[in-house]
């Protein structure tokens, strides 16, 4: 008989498995949760219980967590592989749910459905009304991942010409979902009648829709959020708004929630409004309670399908803590050096490594698709069956004989417009970037770099140093390689802070360098 404890609210269906107990204790407090967790093989969970290591621990017989949604930030991933634990969670539960509220709103802002509601409830009979009809229009869809794609789906239901904008995903998934794949953001904003947004919020995410962007559009457009408050700019939405350029806009997400109820969009009689909703269907809530629960009980049976960190030998894990790291560095730096959409993936190994090194090569996954997903989204576990959804392989190899080091790892990221590399070791415990394409570096992967390519000539470091310092960026370390006197050279740059748009394309215009990339860490 296998127990099964739930601690937070959630619709699970009936029990059809004779050999499980099931105790349903919605919002446990925690100290509970710690006092009786160690009688049970199971817990549910949505995101209010913090599973970590101390829980964990306290739950000596624990063979599985279950999280109800997509993120297991709440769940230490780490610190579960060590105690063979095995985690699940449901991703896909609401995906149908968050694309139909997007649609909901886009049809109720281009149709002015909330504003007559409230007119009719005032006493106002207004027929003047005039709305937009979606046939043979153009719907740009910023993130093409899961609910993105539902929402193309439907988009040809309506006869619309869909337009797509997400460097993350290749070509053929966009061709079949019948999507425009552009490469460049400003180029479906132009041509769209309607856009909507489903990325994650992060900083690279955080802002993407700004006042340019929303002027990119033809006038008159109508603007959907129903992914997370802060990717369109709530105060450039205001005044775009105020000054007639869009018709309407639709919001699920603010960037403070709930919004005050003097926000000036919550009082805009042009913008549509639900409280966050995306996920909120019965249906939605049946699948992940009910989802959920079958993961946790086929897990427990032995089905490993939908564990998230299996594979990794406990032991490796630990021996690799400071490769780990690096190689997430790695895997984070290169996409942001590297022009074009991600084609594949290398990882190479050198020198002898006394476990298998696969981890890293995990870890490299992580990285590269941590500043694209929603946070908690991805795991060293999940990375690489994410990569291979996006239709990017991963290929390692491992070769004995030591490069530079006695131990490196080498990675190579090839797009569909050229190929970077970076390599990396640990040196007295600590990760440390050694190289950039065919140039030797030593440089600590934290903070803002600079990764300028130039002639090797006197004068081209003092140059930049001057323009940075002239643009109020303080340098805080610098280091040089070069194939040959009089050759290419590649130096780093660590700022304290991000340059500005301004300032990187002072440097790009400098006539002593070819090429400027920024890159955060």
């Amino acid at each position: 008989m296998w127990r099964v404890l739930v601690t937070d609210e959630m619709r699970l269906g009936e029990v059809k498995n004779g050999d499980i107990r099931l105790d349903y204790k919605p919002n446990m407090p925690r100290e509970e949760i710690l006092r009786v967790i160690a009688g049970y093989d199971a817990l549910i969970t949505r995101s209010r219980t913090q599973v970590d290591a101390a829980l964990l621990e306290a739950g000596k017989n624990l063979k599985v967590v279950g999280r109800g949604g997509v993120g297991v930030d709440n769940v230490d991933l780490e610190a579960a592989s060590r105690r063979g634990i095995l985690v699940v969670n449901v991703p896909e539960a609401n995906t149908r749910s968050a694309a139909e509220l997007a649609w909901a709103l886009l049809l109720a802002a281009a149709r002015g459905v909330v504003d007559s509601d409230r007119k009719i409830r005032e006493g106002v009979w207004d027929r003047k009304y005039l709305g937009l009809e979606l046939d043979r229009k153009t719907i740009g869809i910023v993130g093409l991942g899961r609910i993105g794609g539902q929402v193309a789906r439907f988009a040809r239901a309506f006869n619309m010409r869909v337009l797509a904008y997400d460097p993350y995903i290749p070509r053929t998934r966009a061709e079949t979902l019948g999507v425009e794949l552009l490469d460049d953001l400003p180029d479906v904003l132009r041509q769209c009648h309607f856009l909507t947004v489903h990325t994650p919020l992060n900083e690279e995410t955080r802002g993407l829709i700004g006042r340019r962007e929303l002027y990119l559009l033809p006038k008159g457009a109508v603007v959907v959020n129903a992914a997370r408050g802060g990717i369109i700019d709530e105060k450039a939405l205001i005044e775009v708004l105020g000054e007639g350029h869009l018709f309407a806009a639709g919001l699920d997400v603010f960037e403070l929630e709930p919004p005050n109820v003097e926000h000036p969009l919550v009082q805009h009689p042009k913008v549509t409004h639900t409280a966050h909703l995306g996920a909120n269907t019965f249906e939605a809530q049946d699948r992940v309670g009910e989802a959920v629960l079958e993961r946790v009980i086929e897990t427990l049976q032995g089905n490993l399908a939908y564990a998230l960190n299996t594979g990794f030998d406990p032991e490796g894990l630990q021996m690799f803590q400071g490769w780990l790291p690096l190689g997430e560095a790695l895997g984070k730096l290169l996409p942001q050096i590297t022009q074009g959409r991600p084609q594949a993936l290398e990882v190479t190994f050198y020198g002898d490594f006394e476990k298998n090194p696969d981890p890293i090569a995990s870890a490299v996954a992580k990285g590269l698709l941590g500043s694209v997903l929603e946070e908690g989204a991805v795991n060293l576990v999940s990375a690489r069956p994410l990569l291979r959804d996006r239709g990017i392989p991963l290929s390692t190899r491992h070769v004995e004989q030591p490069k530079d080091y006695l131990q490196v790892i080498e990675v190579a990221l090839e797009t569909d417009r050229e190929t970077r590399k970076a390599r990396g070791a640990v040196l007295g415990g600590k990760p440390r970037i050694v190289g950039i394409d065919s140039q030797h570096v030593e440089v600590v992967p934290e903070g803002f770099m600079l990764i300028c390519i130039n002639r090797d000539q006197p004068g081209v470091v003092g140059k930049v140093g001057t323009l940075l310092g002239d643009s109020g960026v303080n340098i805080a370390g610098m280091q040089l390689g070069r194939d040959n006197p009089g050759g290419h050279a590649l130096f780093v740059l660590g700022v304290d802070q991000r340059p500005g748009e301004a300032v990187l394309e002072a440097l790009r215009g400098l006539d002593v360098l070819e090429r400027v990339d920024l890159a955060e860490l």
